[in-house]
């Protein structure tokens, strides 16, 4: 809330420059604020009584949204790749697939590795959860495993995050 919107009877006055200034009627407090050509901001709405701040609050507004843009521009979104295993898989396409997985990691993005059982394939899960234990020795020094390769309906999914 911001000049005339404030309805407290008084309030704790903070200055232009962070002084003290102590508590005032909120008309002396408005006369001073009009005084500098400046704004009466309500900082501590809760407080009793409220805690108001002369300041210029269009200039204020402004640069929060220029931190808060700041802000969203710097962080990562972490997105999860997934990598599809087959049980019986060749050489040469689990080295391709590693690739992948390597790459994903490297550019700071989870993986779900999934091996995926077709037929009766799942009688044999082991296959699997000894694909999915290489792929976790081979990338040991670039990720962590956050959730262990378990088995879910036909799959057996393993997530792997980046170390920091």
């Amino acid at each position: 809330m911001i000049n005339d919107e404030i309805r407290a009877k008084e309030v704790r006055l903070v200055g232009a420059e962070g002084e003290q200034i102590g508590i005032t009627p909120i008309r002396e407090a408005l006369q001073m604020a009009i005084d500098l050509n400046l704004d009466l901001v309500n900082v501590a709405p809760q407080a009793k009584p409220p805690v108001c701040r002369i300041m210029d609050y269009g200039k204020f507004r402004y640069e929060q949204q220029k931190k808060d843009k700041e802000a969203r521009k710097n962080q990562k979104i972490v997105d999860i790749k997934e990598v599809w295993f087959r049980s019986n898989i060749e050489e040469h396409d689990y080295q391709t697939k590693l690739r992948n997985v390597v790459k994903f990691l490297n550019e700071g993005d989870k993986v779900k590795c999934s091996v995926r059982y077709r037929g009766r394939e799942i009688a044999h899960a082991a296959i699997g959860q000894r694909i999915l234990e290489r792929v976790k020795v081979e990338v040991a020094e670039l990720c962590t495993v956050e959730r262990q390769p378990k088995l879910e309906g036909r799959s057996m999914i393993m997530i792997l995050a980046p170390k920091a």
